[in-house]
């Protein structure tokens, strides 16, 4: 009669199956390429297809909004971050694993479309040497350009560097990209006289 019993049970198992509860969620997004972005107390995670977690809730994912909400989001298998060092936000993306693929560098960032994304990239230039003070004079500029999925530069949408300063956490809010990409490769670049120029990519 025991064995009956056990045997009655272990064939149960397969057909009822488990379920798992994930409570308390602040707020669902919809899936985008086989993850949805879940909130729970200011942080962010991604959940796959079948419900479970595939990168962890963490505070660093960049919030992108859409006319559903905002929430983070993966395209061409990449997600903006952002880190805070010195005082200033820096941008980059990570893969479906967490991991980071390219470290935050930029001073902005757009989430990737058709395997390239527009960014501000970050340049330093020693201008000589204050001999007084024994310190090098540093100057820093940024310029629009196009990345790879794996960080490499593309093209430059901008040929002059803006000015910028970056001691002591002076860059309060991150700097507007002025330009979007308006076909394949064509994009739409605005100048400092909200003028705009049209440039187009040779693949």
């Amino acid at each position: 009669m025991k064995k009956t019993i056990l045997l009655f049970a272990v064939l149960l198992i397969p057909i009822f199956g488990f379920t798992q509860t994930m409570e308390n969620i602040d707020y669902i997004s919809t899936f985008n390429e086989d993850v949805a972005a879940i909130q729970k107390n200011n942080q962010w995670a991604f959940i796959n297809k079948q419900g479970v977690i595939v990168i962890d809730f963490r505070d660093d994912l960049v919030i992108t909004e859409f006319n559903d909400g905002n929430y983070p989001i993966f395209k061409n298998e990449r997600c903006l971050i952002q880190l805070k060092k010195e005082g200033n936000w820096y941008f980059g993306y990570i893969d479906k694993k967490g991991k980071t693929v390219i470290e935050p560098q930029f001073l902005n960032a757009t989430n990737f479309e058709k395997n390239t994304a527009t960014v501000l990239k970050l340049t330093k230039e020693n201008a000589g040497k204050n001999t007084a003070l024994g310190k090098n004079i540093v100057y820093y500029k940024y310029f629009e350009v196009t990345i790879d999925t794996i960080g490499n530069v593309k093209d430059y949408l901008t040929t002059e560097g803006v000015n910028v300063v970056i001691d002591n956490g002076s860059i309060k809010n991150p700097p507007k990209i002025n330009s979007k990409q308006i076909s394949d490769h064509i994009y739409a670049v605005q100048n400092e006289n909200k003028k705009w120029s049209i440039k187009v990519i040779q693949e």
